[in-house]
């Protein structure tokens, strides 16, 4: 249909450091709704060879964002610029690049770290040739290194060896800090070595992502499980802050109390206010609306996205910079369905958060 955007990478949210997301319009430092993709040196105007077309995943850090095109490039845009070829994939964090890399055809697949530095120039701080079984080399993506039993850090020693009795893929194993109940095992504590979520033990899950507080995973019957800290409703649970918040709100806009307009916290028999949930220390089974199945998840800093099987997009959490879709800086602690998509007759495949910005991969979708 004549007007529509077409089908490829789209996004939305933070753009403080100049990462690229949409176009230019907006307001200076976010976008509050989803755009197609706009990358500088991909597409120069050429429909066939645009950015939301030549972009194949996207990887994004707070300050920058990295894209993978089809042709092996690795093109940064934010506070961290520059280009490599022959690249497969990437970890982003603020200080260090860690890239998968097959510079020439044929040539072993190598893991680099490179500084996070404004231009990215020169050689990388160190670079490991990545030993794979078999012939020919076939290296996994990142994070999990493609030798067995292995898993990758951003600086050396950048493996170190799980449990012999595991087999990586997928994993519902956490470790690390856990003040904010983000393992899922529980208990407020951190864990040094990796741990099985044992709430979640023999439900088979196809993806897990973990946010800046909290994690998820999706069982391969489409189940969403969620836990961690809810301060701004990622975890789609009753969030005091947002509570208050709208009620300070409804208040400062001269809605009365009994206003349709004016949305009240929730509150329990004796009219105080209900049972908020601050820290959710175990999975806990999240219900979309019309029991949506969800195929796809990811976490942002404190927000969250996912993609049901229907191909829509629903979003919650912490929205000041439009990191949610909904063109509103407003934060939710419900899920709510990213509109645009639907209206725009686009099937969504994927979404990748960002801490602070949110981008998604549709395709068109069904007349």
């Amino acid at each position: 249909m004549e007007g529509l955007p077409r089908p490829g990478w789209f996004g939305f949210g933070f753009r403080g450091f100049g990462q690229a997301l949409g176009s230019e319009r907006g307001l200076r430092g976010s976008l509050q709704g989803p755009e197609p993709l706009v990358v500088g040196g991909l597409g120069a105007g050429d429909p066939e060879k645009d950015a939301a077309a030549q972009v194949t995943q996207v990887r994004p850090s707070w300050s920058f964002t990295g894209f993978l095109t089809r042709d092996g490039r690795l093109v940064l845009s934010g506070s961290v610029n520059g280009q490599l070829p022959g690249c497969r994939d990437l970890l982003a964090s603020e200080q260090h690049l860690l890239v998968l890399r097959t510079e020439t055809e044929g040539s072993p697949a190598e893991m680099q770290a490179w500084a996070a530095a404004p231009e990215l120039r020169g050689t990388p701080l160190w670079t490991r040739q990545i030993l794979q079984r078999g012939d020919p080399p076939n290296p996994a993506l990142l994070p999990l290194a493609p030798e067995p039993g292995w898993y990758v850090r951003p600086m050396q020693p950048f493996s170190q060896p799980l449990c012999p009795d595991l087999k990586a893929r997928q994993l519902v194993y956490t470790w690390g800090t856990g003040r904010l109940g983000q393992l899922g095992h529980g208990a407020l504590e951190a864990e040094l070595v990796p741990r099985p979520v044992e709430a979640l033990l023999g439900l088979a899950m196809a993806q897990v992502a973990a946010g800046g507080w909290h994690s998820l995973c999706v069982s391969e019957a489409g189940d969403l499980y969620i836990w961690g800290w809810n301060e701004s409703g990622q975890l789609a649970l009753p969030s005091r802050t947002i509570a208050e918040r709208e009620k300070t709100v409804a208040g400062a806009s001269g809605l009365s109390s009994c206003s349709p307009e004016a949305k009240k916290p929730a509150t329990d028999g004796d009219g105080d206010l209900a049972q908020f949930i601050a820290i959710q220390p175990f999975p806990a089974l999240l219900d979309l609306p019309s029991g949506s199945e969800v195929i796809k998840a990811s976490c942002g800093s404190r927000h969250t996205a996912v993609v049901t099987r229907d191909g829509e997009l629903y979003t919650w959490g912490w929205g000041k910079y439009g990191q949610l879709g909904h063109k509103n800086t407003a934060s939710l602690d419900q899920p709510q369905r990213v509109d645009y998509f639907t209206d725009n007759l686009l099937h969504v495949e994927a979404v990748i958060c960002g801490p602070w910005n949110t981008y998604v991969y549709a395709v068109k979708g069904k007349d």
